[in-house]
């Protein structure tokens, strides 16, 4: 399974990650609420993992805006915060479960498992549209206006990042850690360049234009405004 791990604390962060990948998973791990619930929403995630008590956003309040958004991805809370009224708080902001620390690591994979099985609430997107721009995540194809954009594996991880957070601010550190897996800026232009290159196959030869800059924070990919 592709599980999505949210935990701040690196010690246990670290010990999960390594149980989970040795089970036979694959586990991406972020370390707050606002970048799990970018992540989240996706809905590329079999279970998700969470710490109540994570920067940013809490855990509570980021499965309840996941669950708001309409992902019904199985949620499982793993926290210190134990009392049967935080366990009640927990299931009904949209957990399936919750675990407290301390754990035991065959407990918690055998919980995950068992969600795991459960039938799928809703079906994987295999296209993604905005405005008269089409993703096809099977076939690795790009259309605009019903013709081939032709985009490098780079680009075209970076477009579905901004076509997967349609109208929403995506910030240039969620860019590096979602395309290229830096967890640090590498005080680089990697990201503008890509852009600039992505801009020049998938806007400018049309008339609308797609990827908009948020200046001093990132980018966000959305329709134009009706005339």
């Amino acid at each position: 399974m592709r599980l999505l791990l949210v935990e701040d604390d690196h010690k246990t962060a670290d010990y999960i990650v390594r149980g989970l990948t040795e089970a036979g998973h694959v586990c991406d791990l972020l370390r707050n609420g606002h970048d799990a619930l970018f992540a989240a929403t996706s809905g590329s995630y079999d279970v998700i993992v969470a710490d109540r008590m994570i920067p940013g956003l809490d855990g509570l309040s980021m499965v309840k805006a996941v669950r708001a958004a309409g992902v019904r991805t199985p949620a499982i809370f793993l926290t210190s915060i134990g009392g049967i009224d935080d366990r009640v708080e927990g299931l009904e902001a949209g957990g399936d479960d919750y675990l407290v620390k301390p754990f035991a690591f065959s407990e918690l994979l055998a919980r995950i498992n068992a969600l795991g099985r459960r039938p799928a609430a809703q079906e994987q997107k295999t296209t993604l549209r905005v405005a008269d721009l089409e993703m096809d995540l099977i076939m690795r194809r790009v259309t605009r206006q019903g013709q081939p954009i032709d985009l490098q594996p780079r680009e075209f991880s970076l477009l579905e990042v901004l076509m997967r957070g349609e109208g929403r601010v995506i910030t240039r550190t969620m860019l590096l850690e979602r395309v290229w897996d830096f967890h640090f800026d590498p005080k680089t232009s990697v990201v503008e360049t890509h852009i600039s290159r992505l801009r020049a196959k998938v806007d400018k030869p049309f008339e609308a234009q797609l990827i908009h800059t948020i200046r001093n924070t990132g980018y966000s990919l959305h329709a134009p405004p009706a005339p």
